[in-house]
């Protein structure tokens, strides 16, 4: 995400200073200040943000593995919490948080998710609560010359994925014929592109204290895989498992995953992801923000070329 922003951003001839921690394959080549900086560590961000009039604060810990060593509290809220303090000492006029559609309750299933919706609580994943926790922290910081709107993407999608994210894994196991089989759940995909777009126009548009839904369509998982398919010709797994046996089989997953010390896909919490509330409604976003959503046919599409011109297909 981070990486499309600071694109879109440069293409629009904005000036943009990037916040580095470790990582930083998605900005080699691109004229922008690189200040290294970390969120749990406010002084840094207080030198990386002077002379700053906008802040988009994406950073975060993901986690669909629970939260032991309470890295993602300390990233995820803590580090909201430092990056509201330092906007105000460094005079900043907007922050753009980027919270997540997970920051919501998922209840009732019969009516869409949106804005409305109140934050999850302790019984939801870690990366869930605190999320839901981050966005607080980040619209208490509006106001008193600090204006701050929040987005709330669904699942992110789409090229640029130099990590790769843990779906843009999915992605390149399904070509490699990694993956032995597929659940029948899904999720709201929404492309990164359109989630920047989305981000940009809050910057601009967005009314102060307010958050944005930025949604794009659901589809499930085989659904995404023949979508690959029939951009990059590899044969999808025969078999995919109800939702209910996987949700079952996750735990013991999770732990065949730490035993082999590879990076866990089936998780409690991953299958909880894919159980969503399938029903989002973007309305508000769409209207304020002009958010659209591309089909995720082509997400699947650019995401898998992307993938190849950059050598991750290669065997």
């Amino acid at each position: 995400m981070g990486g499309t922003l600071v694109r879109a951003l440069l293409d629009g001839g904005r000036k943009v200073r990037a916040l580095v921690y470790r990582d930083t394959r998605a900005l080699e080549g691109l004229a922008l200040d690189r200040v290294e900086a970390d969120v749990i560590d406010r002084v840094s961000l207080v030198r990386a943000f002077r002379g700053a009039n906008l802040v988009y604060h994406l950073a975060a810990r993901i986690s669909i593995t629970g939260d032991d060593s309470g890295e993602v509290e300390r990233v995820n809220v803590g580090g909201t919490r430092n990056v509201v303090s330092a906007c105000r000492e460094c005079g900043v006029r907007r922050l753009v948080h980027f919270s997540s559609i997970h920051a919501l309750r998922q209840e009732p299933f019969d009516r869409p998710i949106d804005e409305s919706r109140p934050g999850v609580g302790r019984e939801a994943p870690a990366y869930d609560f605190s999320k839901a926790r981050a966005e607080a922290v980040a619209l208490d910081g509006n106001g008193d010359g600090l204006e701050v709107v929040v987005v709330n993407p669904t699942a992110v999608i789409g090229p640029g994925d130099f990590k790769p994210s843990a779906m843009g894994q999915v992605f390149l196991d399904l070509y490699h014929r990694r993956l032995p089989g597929m659940v029948d759940g899904g999720f709201n995909w929404v492309d990164v592109r359109d989630a920047v777009a989305g981000a940009i126009s809050a910057a601009r548009d967005g009314r102060p204290g307010e958050s944005y839904l930025l949604g794009g369509h659901w589809h499930s998982i085989p659904e995404l895989a023949r979508m690959g398919q029939q951009v990059a010709g590899f044969r999808p797994p025969r078999l995919t498992a109800p939702m209910w046996l996987a949700r079952l089989a996750a735990p013991l997953a999770l732990v065949a995953a730490r035993l082999m010390r590879t990076r866990p896909l089936i998780t409690p919490e991953s299958m909880n992801a894919l159980a969503f509330n399938p029903r989002v409604d973007s309305g508000k976003a769409e209207r304020e923000l002009g958010h659209r959503a591309r089909p995720v046919a082509e997400s699947v599409k650019d995401t898998y070329r992307w993938f190849a011109a950059h050598g991750m297909l290669d065997s």
